[in-house]
């Protein structure tokens, strides 16, 4: 038995305003080829299958095609569980069609916690896994508020209602194993944050419940569980040092600060109860880069990737003494004629200036975002009568991204 768990796909991400479709779709045909030259018999998506709770059409085809081909292969079964990201009522929707192909998907918890208990057959009909299909548990779904509780008690009550659901679905999942002999494995998925997880700057993670951390020591999970299969954080990672307590991780870089970093899907080979757990490397679709330094060392390492021919897309953090008012102008001439592209620009110098204009006490935090860009005025000695109509535009332009982000929720 040999089961692929992956992770935080976020199909429908945007980098910085550029669409990722071709490396989706590009991760999906390796993924496919992966499953049928490994053997996989089933597959686990542990949460966050889209970016956002409303994905758009390019995305729900790329899910649904690959879906689709996952029941062409050798892969018997597909189970895909709701992340932080998804719409439960979205993924749920198909679920009783996709059952058909052997894709079974949990978007919402159920009061019926037997419902996530699945029990999945070979091609005789005989019971090969036990899947404790846990989809992403929302505060609504663990907790009642009360009025007057403290952040502690929230806290407290988060964590014992996540402990909770998972000491139902393991004891369901127990006598499941009772009644078919004793020797058939038990997986659960979890899209959570486990205490004591890695995270990168700018990977996108969010906290999962607002006031709170609720980090899940490892020790809520039941020892009955033979592999847990986890998803939300992007780093691929063993909880606590287990084999087989992973996170899998998310198979593309969701930031800069993931560039460098070894994606992985893994690979879960069972010996009656006992698995052997493997990395498989996920290559890179679409280089990312980025550049720290000052003028002389962020130019000379542009120079250098493009003597390579490389087709990197870029951030660039300027960190040099020199002010340089004119740093994105410079830029887009230096990659003007390679097949680079500058995504994200930072100067930080520009900041620290904003930030000396400040008091002792006072942080960017401090500031409402009008006044952060008056002061960049001020730093870049724009003349008073540009200010007017930039300061009209620049309110034009915030007002945009909220209504955007209004419509996105």
């Amino acid at each position: 038995m040999k089961i692929l768990h992956t992770s935080d796909w976020h199909l429908g991400r945007a980098l910085y305003g550029r669409k990722r479709y071709e490396e989706y779709e590009a991760f999906l045909d390796w993924l496919a080829d992966t499953i049928h030259n490994s053997g996989i018999d089933v597959l686990i998506v542990a949460g966050d299958v889209f970016d956002t709770t409303a994905p758009g059409n390019r995305a729900q085809e790329l899910y649904y095609g690959f879906l689709c081909r996952a029941a062409s292969l050798c892969c018997r079964h597909v189970v895909v569980v709701s992340g932080n990201h998804d719409s439960p009522s979205f993924l749920d929707a198909p679920k009783d069609l996709l059952r058909a192909l052997e894709v079974h998907v949990t978007g919402s918890p159920s009061e019926n916690r037997e419902d996530e208990v699945l029990v999945l057959r070979d091609k005789q009909g005989v019971p090969e896994l036990i899947v404790c299909a846990v989809p992403y548990l929302r505060d609504r779904d663990i907790r009642s508020a009360e009025a007057g509780e403290s952040i502690e008690d929230k806290e407290r009550k988060l964590l014992e209602g996540i402990g909770d659901h998972y000491a139902s679905v393991a004891a369901l999942a127990e006598e499941r194993r009772r009644e078919f002999g004793g020797d058939i494995p038990v997986v659960a998925t979890g899209h959570l944050f486990a205490a004591g997880g890695r995270t990168v700057e700018g990977d996108g993670v969010r906290e999962l419940y607002v006031g709170s951390l609720a980090h899940v020591n490892a020790n809520v999970f039941p020892p009955s569980f033979d592999y847990l299969a986890l998803g939300h954080l992007h780093v691929p990672q063993k909880v606590n040092g287990s084999e087989t307590v992973r996170y899998s991780g998310s198979p593309l870089p969701l930031g800069f600060g993931e560039a460098r970093q070894q994606k992985s899907v893994c690979v879960a080979e069972f010996e009656g109860r006992d698995a052997t757990v493997r990395l498989v490397p996920v290559p890179v679709f679409q280089q990312l880069e980025q550049i720290r330094g000052d003028w002389g060392r962020i130019s000379g390492r542009i120079f250098e990737l493009a003597s390579r021919g490389s087709r990197a897309w870029l951030e660039v953090v300027y960190e040099g003494d020199e002010i340089l008012p004119d740093l994105r102008e410079r830029l887009e001439e230096t990659v003007r004629n390679t097949y680079m592209e500058v995504l994200r620009v930072k100067n930080s110098r520009i900041i620290d200036r904003v930030l000396a204009q400040a008091g002792d006490e006072e942080t960017l935090e401090d500031l409402e975002v009008e006044d952060v860009f008056l002061r960049c005025l001020d730093v870049r000695e724009v003349p008073e009568d540009q200010r007017s109509e930039l300061l009209t535009a620049y309110r034009e332009a915030v007002q945009s991204v909220h209504e955007d982000d209004g419509q996105a929720e």
